[in-house]
C-alpha cells in the first residue's frame, strides 16, 4: 500500500459530504461569479512523499541524488535535471496564489523528471506513491485539487495495472503523458494497450514535453523550454495523428499544453505533404481534419495567436492552462482570457471551465 494511500484512507468517511457536493448535476459557479468554476488543466505538483521516495531509493535506481546549498532535493539523469522548489509541494502556497488570481480547481499532474526513466519496478512505485499522494490532496481539499495519473509508461503492462489500480482512487480525472517515452513516440505500438484502456475507462490523456528533440543544440537561452517544449508536443501530436492512434481510439480525448506546440501552426504544411508524399499515402483524411481531434491550453503567451488558434480550432476545444508554479506559467490566467480578441462572452466561460468540467467529468 502507497504512502499516501494509507493517509487518505483513514479521511474519506469525513471528506465523504464534501465529495457528493462536488458531483452535484448542477454547474457550480465560480468564486468570481462566473457561470462555471475556473479550471486550470496544466498546473504542477510534487508531491512530498513522491519526493522523499526519490530521495530514498532514486540512487539506487539510477539517478543521482542529493541536496542543494538552499537544502532542497536535487534529481540528475541523463537528460533530466530537477530541482524540488517548496512552491511545486505546499497545497497552502498553492491554495494563496489560486485565491488570488480567481482560479477554483487545479488539475493536479506531474512533471519532470516524471517516471520512465527509472526501472520499470521503481517506475510502478514511484507511480502509486504520487497517484497516491493527489488524491490524498483531493480528499484535503475536495473543490479545489484532482488529480491527472501518472503511469510508467515505459512497461505498458504495469502502466495499466497502475491506471486500472488508480481511476478508483478519489478525485482521479484523467491521464498525464510525456509526449515521449525516454525516445518513442507515442504511435509505438506497445502503448496502444494504454491508449485503449483510457478510451475504455473515458479519461482524457493531457501531454506534456520532457527533455525535448535536439536539447544538444539548445543549450543557450533556455531555448530547450522556449522552442524545444513546443516543438516536441508538435512531434508527439503528429505522430498520434499520422501513427493511427486517433483513428484506433476515436472517443479517445487528448489536450496538447502550450497551445498545441508547432502542431497547429504547421497543419497547413503537413496537409500539403501528405496529399504529394509516400510517407503518408495511408492517411485516409487530410492532418486539417484532425485538428478538433485534439484539445489545446492556453498557453501561449501571446493573445493575438491564442485568438487565432481559437478561430482554428473552435473555442470549444480550448482549456485553460497556466504552467504553474513555474517562471514560464501565465500567471494572471483569467486576466490573460479576457485579453484574447473578439472573444464571447460563451467562448469565454468554455474555456475558463466549461470545457475542462466536461473533459475532465467535474
Amino acid at each position: 500500500m502507497g504512502i499516501g494511500r494509507r493517509r487518505f484512507l483513514g479521511g474519506m468517511a469525513a471528506a465523504g459530504g464534501a465529495l457528493l457536493a462536488g458531483c452535484a448535476g448542477t454547474p457550480q459557479r465560480g468564486m468570481r461569479g462566473f457561470a462555471t468554476r475556473v479550471i486550470d488543466a496544466h498546473a504542477h505538483w510534487h508531491s512530498p512523499e513522491f519526493v522523499a521516495l526519490l530521495e530514498k531509493e532514486g540512487t539506487a535506481n539510477g539517478a543521482k541524488m542529493s541536496r542543494n546549498a538552499r537544502g532542497q532535493v536535487t534529481f540528475n539523469f541523463p537528460g533530466y535535471t530537477t530541482v524540488f522548489q517548496q512552491q511545486y509541494m505546499d497545497l497552502g502556497m498553492r491554495l494563496k496564489y489560486m485565491d488570488e488570481t480567481g482560479v477554483d480547481i487545479h488539475a493536479l499532474s506531474l512533471t519532470s523528471p516524471m517516471v520512465y526513466w527509472a526501472p520499470p519496478a521503481f517506475g510502478l512505485k514511484l507511480a502509486q506513491v504520487y497517484n497516491d499522494g493527489l488524491a490524498a490532496a483531493h480528499l484535503q481539499y475536495p473543490q479545489r485539487f484532482y488529480g491527472l495519473i501518472t503511469l510508467p509508461m515505459q512497461a505498458p503492462n504495469l502502466a495499466v495495472q497502475e491506471l486500472d489500480r488508480a481511476v478508483n482512487l478519489p478525485g482521479m480525472r484523467g491521464v498525464y503523458l510525456a509526449t515521449h517515452v525516454m525516445g518513442k513516440n507515442l504511435d509505438d505500438k506497445s502503448l496502444w494497450p494504454v491508449y485503449e484502456r483510457c478510451e475504455t475507462l473515458g479519461l482524457a490523456m493531457l501531454l506534456h514535453p520532457v527533455d525535448p528533440v535536439g536539447a544538444d543544440r539548445m543549450k543557450s537561452y533556455y531555448l530547450r523550454n522556449f522552442l524545444g517544449n513546443p516543438y516536441d508536443t508538435g512531434i508527439a501530436a503528429a505522430s498520434l495523428m499520422f501513427g493511427g492512434v486517433m483513428d484506433a481510439f476515436p472517443k479517445l480525448e487528448v489536450v496538447l499544453p502550450h497551445a498545441g506546440g508547432t502542431f497547429p501552426a504547421l497543419i497547413g504544411r503537413m496537409t500539403h505533404g501528405s496529399g504529394v508524399r509516400p510517407e503518408t499515402k495511408h492517411m485516409t483524411r487530410a492532418p486539417r481534419a484532425y485538428l478538433r481531434r485534439f484539445h489545446y491550453d492556453t498557453i501561449s503567451h501571446s493573445p493575438q495567436i491564442m485568438g487565432d488558434i481559437i478561430r482554428l480550432v473552435g473555442a470549444d476545444r480550448v482549456v485553460m492552462g497556466t504552467d504553474h508554479p513555474a517562471d514560464m506559467s501565465v500567471e494572471r490566467p483569467i486576466e490573460f482570457i479576457d485579453s484574447i480578441p473578439q472573444l464571447s462572452s460563451h467562448e469565454r466561460e468554455l474555456i475558463l471551465g466549461g470545457n475542462s468540467a466536461r473533459l475532465l467529468k467535474i
